[in-house]
Parts: C-alpha cells; sequence; structure tokens
C-alpha cells in the first residue's frame, strides 16, 4: 500500500510540474530529394574508402515548413520544461546518408547526428568519434545540417570563416534556405522522420533510430530532450556528448547565444525522461574551460539516463583532429601509433603544450554508442559508471576541481589504462593558441625517472599493468571487446621508446 502511495504521490508530483505535456501531431515527414549532381558532399567523413567497407554515401535535400516552440514559463535548472510551438516558416536543408549497401548487413539502428556547426561549417564529431562501432556493426549513419551557420553561413568560434554549404559549393547547395536556429529543433524533427519513413534510406528498413549530437549539437540535444521531445516523439534514443552545463531555451537558441542564453549555468536533463539517453562527458566538460561546466547539472542515473565521466579526457583531441580521418579499422597499429603521438599543431596555430593524446574518449565513447543501441533494441540498461571526483570549490560561486592522483591524473570515472597505467599526465584543461586551444587539453610525458618508479621492471611491469587496467574495463563494460587487442598492441607500440 505505501509503495502505491508513493508511486502515486510521484505521478501527482510531475503532473503539477507539467511534466506530462500532450503529444502534437507527429513531426511531418518532409519533401525529400535526391542530390545526384556531380560531386561528393560537402561534409568530413575520413579519407578511407567507404565503398570497400559496403557503405554507400548519399545526399538528399529536405524542406518542409518547420515549427519554432518557446517555453510556457522560464527554464527552469531541472529541465522539466513545457514547450508550446509558436512560429512556422519554410525551410531546405540537406542531409548526409551514410548506409550498407547490403540490406543484409544493416543492423536496423539509425544514428543521425545534429551536425556541429562550432567551426562555421558543419561537422560530423560523434561519426568521426563512433565510426568504427557503427561501420563494423552495421548501423547506417544520417548527418543533418540543423542549424544556420552550416547553411547560410557565419562566422565560427574565435571568429574563424565560415564554410557554410552555400558559399562552399553555390551551384549544389544555393536553393537550401535556413530560417533560423529556432526552427533548427523541428527540422531535426523532421530529419528523424525522414529515415523513420524510409525514404532516404535506399532499400534499408530502419528499426530504431538514434539521436545524437557533440560540443554545441549535445548542448542544443539537451535542450531538445528537455523541452522538444516531449511533443515531438521521434526517436528512440539520445547520445548527447561532451555538454557543458547549461542548455538554451528552444526560442533563444543560437549559435552566438551560447549555452546560458536566457537560462541557468547548470541545466539537468528532464526528471521523466521518454527514451533511454546516454551522456558522455570529459574533463573539459566536467569543469568548463570557460564556460558553463556539466558539474553544475549533474544528477543521479536513473532507468532511462545514463552519464559516463572520462578521466584523462579532454573536449576534442588528437583522434578527433589526427587519427579518426585514417581510421578504417584496419589501419596497421605502427600508423595509429605515430597519429596518437603528442602534437602541438593545429590548423597552422601552435599550441602552448601537445594537446591531449590520450586515446580513451575515442574508445569509451564507441561503447558509449554500443550500449545506446543495445539498450533501445533490448531494453537492458547499460553499466552505471563512477562519476569523476571532485573537490569542493575554494570559494563560494567558485566551481570545484578535479581530485588527482600522485600521477597528476584525475581520480574516478571510468577507469581505463591510459590512466590506470599511465605514461604522462593527460588532462582536459591548460592548454592556449588558436581558437580552440580551450578545449584540447594537454599531455605531459612523464620523464625517466617518472617511468622508473612508475614501472621498475621497465615496458614488461608496464603491460602487464596496461592489460590488466584493459581487461578490467572490457570486463566492466566501458572498453568494447572488439577493441581490446587493438588497445593492447597501441599500448605495447607506445611505450616510449619503442
Amino acid at each position: 500500500m505505501r509503495t502505491w502511495a508513493v508511486a502515486a504521490a510521484g505521478l501527482l508530483a510531475g503532473l503539477s510540474l507539467g511534466l506530462a505535456q500532450p503529444a502534437l501531431a507527429a513531426a511531418p515527414t518532409p519533401t525529400t530529394q535526391l542530390v545526384t549532381a556531380a560531386g561528393s558532399p560537402f561534409l568530413s567523413l575520413g579519407t578511407y574508402d567507404l565503398k570497400a567497407l559496403g557503405y554507400v554515401v548519399e545526399e538528399y535535400f529536405i524542406s518542409g515548413t518547420a515549427r519554432s516552440f518557446k517555453l510556457t514559463g522560464e527554464p527552469t535548472a531541472d529541465g522539466a520544461w513545457t514547450a508550446k510551438p509558436a512560429d512556422t516558416a519554410p525551410y531546405a536543408t540537406r542531409i548526409v546518408v551514410v548506409r550498407p549497401k547490403d540490406p543484409k548487413a544493416f543492423s536496423g539502428t539509425v544514428a543521425v547526428e545534429w551536425l556541429n556547426v562550432t567551426g562555421g561549417l558543419d561537422a560530423a564529431p560523434d561519426w568521426m568519434y563512433t565510426h568504427r562501432y557503427m561501420l563494423r556493426s552495421g548501423m547506417a549513419y544520417v548527418g543533418v545540417s540543423a542549424q544556420k551557420v552550416g547553411v547560410e553561413g557565419g562566422n565560427g568560434i574565435g571568429g574563424t570563416a565560415g564554410m557554410s554549404l552555400k558559399r562552399v559549393n553555390p551551384a549544389r547547395y544555393g536553393t537550401l534556405t535556413h530560417p533560423g536556429d529556432a526552427f533548427a529543433f523541428d527540422m531535426f524533427s523532421q530529419a528523424g522522420q525522414a529515415v523513420k519513413s524510409g525514404k532516404v534510406l535506399g532499400p534499408l528498413k530502419p528499426k530504431h533510430v538514434l539521436a545524437t549530437g557533440e560540443s554545441q549539437s549535445a548542448v542544443f540535444m539537451t535542450t531538445y530532450v528537455d523541452a522538444i521531445d516531449p511533443l515531438a516523439r521521434v526517436f528512440d534514443g539520445f547520445f548527447i556528448h561532451s555538454r557543458f552545463g547549461g542548455a538554451p531555451a528552444p526560442e533563444m537558441a543560437s549559435m552566438r547565444g551560447g549555452p546560458n542564453a536566457r537560462g541557468p549555468a547548470g541545466v539537468k536533463l528532464r526528471p521523466n525522461l521518454r527514451v533511454p539517453v546516454m551522456t558522455l562527458i570529459t574533463e573539459t566538460d566536467m569543469l568548463g574551460s570557460g564556460l558553463s561546466g556539466f558539474w553544475a547539472a549533474q544528477q543521479p542515473d536513473n532507468d532511462k539516463l545514463r552519464i559516463w565521466e572520462i578521466p584523462g579526457a579532454s573536449h576534442v583531441d588528437n583522434y578527433m583532429f589526427f587519427v579518426g580521418a585514417a581510421d578504417s579499422g584496419s589501419a596497421p597499429i605502427e600508423t595509429l601509433a605515430r597519429l596518437w603521438k603528442p602534437n602541438d599543431g593545429l590548423y597552422g596555430s601552435k599550441m602552448a603544450h601537445p594537446i591531449n593524446s590520450g586515446p580513451q574518449h575515442h574508445y569509451v565513447a564507441e561503447a558509449a554508442m554500443a550500449a545506446l543501441d543495445h539498450w533501445v533494441a533490448t531494453g537492458r540498461a547499460p553499466p552505471k559508471a563512477p562519476r569523476l571526483e571532485l573537490n569542493p570549490p575554494e570559494k563560494a560561486g567558485e566551481a570545484p576541481k578535479l581530485a588527482l592522483d600522485g600521477s597528476g591524473n584525475a581520480r574516478g570515472g571510468i577507469r581505463t589504462p591510459w590512466v590506470d597505467a599511465p605514461t604522462a599526465k593527460l588532462s582536459g584543461f591548460g592548454n592556449s593558441g588558436g581558437p580552440f586551444g580551450f578545449l584540447v587539453g594537454t599531455t605531459q610525458p612523464f620523464d625517466a625517472a617518472a617511468l622508473a618508479r612508475l614501472y621498475p621492471g621497465g615496458k614488461a611491469d608496464y603491460e602487464k599493468k596496461f592489460d590488466a587496467s584493459l581487461a578490467a574495463s572490457v570486463k566492466a563494460g566501458f572498453i568494447l571487446p572488439a577493441d581490446e587487442a587493438e588497445i593492447r598492441a597501441l599500448g605495447a607500440a607506445s611505450w616510449p621508446g619503442g
């Protein structure tokens, strides 16, 4: 009797908070048009041959009438937002489809990415970090030009010149039109409907459609989950990757509005999530690196939420800039080890320190995507992960700080060989140089004396500790078994001095 009463009280409390929103009519399926013009879509997917891996790349224009939304109240920190439609506007944007050619090779899952425009152009960081899992599991991928900067133009981070679709190829993209980021949420919903309908997947029949977004896109994905998903009900799960603390009200959404536009610095995901949500956080995201830190938005896991936090990882790193584009799944270990080596140059800028070269962000991101895929397909939730250990702020109003071990690496979180058997201090902070310096973290290799203290037996001692940590990470579900052999070989090849 008491259990029933508690459940009833919780339901009534949810209703009083405006959590039970009536669903609108499903987001309309837009008009779709396969792009048959010569040339390739303007989107970096890697330098390897997707055709040789059994995949087809196609581009579609999608068009229709999009709605904007506005909150019925203030954007509260608990994420229990209620939104309603506001204005309408015509739009025409594009999506890029990467799908198995053979329907028998298709797993049934499609990942739909809100493309990132921080650099002033469409980029696909979630494809870059997790494509290895998508390709070997038979997933399909769709990148959506959701924001105005990617279509119409505008400067990126640090004033970098934009490379919008209409600027780089007006002959191909000149007919596209974007009414503004307030309409991006419904445009993304309609792209999801186009995928669910099967109209843009050739002969493939989708079973599950996941929404993904990294960095700025993850901030907008937070707004989507809190305000739009209860109305649209398009996606079967969400991968929110490297968000910060805040999230804008949907009517305030813009690239320049920032994650704190008319809202608290820390915005949690709504308490009654409709579908599973996987959130992946690095050190940079946790403390913010000058932006609102995720520490202010932390919340416990529940039956529809998992939050995984990665020590020693930065918001973006060597994999994003140097490794991922060449990582077909068959690159020699020697090539991967060379690409992973610390590098202090980025897009013509010299960083103050080598950027973060820890591979854990990539490998854990793959495991997170796989965990969400299986969660949606089977209903079995992924493992809960330990959280990063934080020391309280020294002064009121300041952010907390990471608790560090004797090697200078962060305590807690998802343990991997690169922090349990380290050869360097890996951080999500402390760099500068160029527009991306505050996001790329640092690598500080240990000197010979430090390595000798950690590994009295030299390389053999290091490999023993590395392998033990790796086996524990795989057993815990935070690294995929399919990556284990590669990681072990990469660890051996990465020992200082070879």
